[in-house]
């Protein structure tokens, strides 16, 4: 069975996408830490990051790092965190925060719920920094 994020990079479920290649698509969470949260995810479905190849693996995280640039020029913080916990869904994805302090990447804290407009204004603010 597909994972949700399958069901996103096929477009069989909507999601505002922040940036997308070949090879990988990063888009909001919709369940944040904080505002701008954004999942990094390879197109080719894999369950545990150490069992991507190595090629897909870098390819992963510069793609992720391209992403965090833009973040850090449009989203109000302090620098963008990263972690990989890959408990929550079975497909490999890294999480990219924006930190004003460190309890903004605890992942035991209610997440923040947001509406579809308020998700959109963020997608477009993180979007039009590309």
């Amino acid at each position: 069975m597909a994972s949700i994020f399958s069901k996103i990079i096929n477009r069989e479920i909507p999601a505002e996408i922040i940036a997308e290649d070949d090879d990988f698509i990063a888009f909001l969470d919709i369940m944040p830490l904080v505002k701008g949260h954004v999942l990094v995810v390879p197109k080719k479905e894999v369950d545990y990051i150490f069992n991507l190849d190595p090629a897909t693996l870098s390819g992963l995280h510069l793609f992720a790092q391209k992403v965090a640039k833009v973040m850090d020029k449009t989203v109000k913080c302090t620098r963008i965190g990263m972690a990989v916990i890959g408990l929550e869904v079975p497909h490999v994805h890294i999480h990219l925060v924006p930190l004003r302090t460190m309890d903004d990447i605890n992942f035991t804290r209610p997440k923040l719920k947001l509406t579809k407009e308020e998700l959109a204004d963020i997608a477009n603010t993180i979007r039009a920094g590309f």
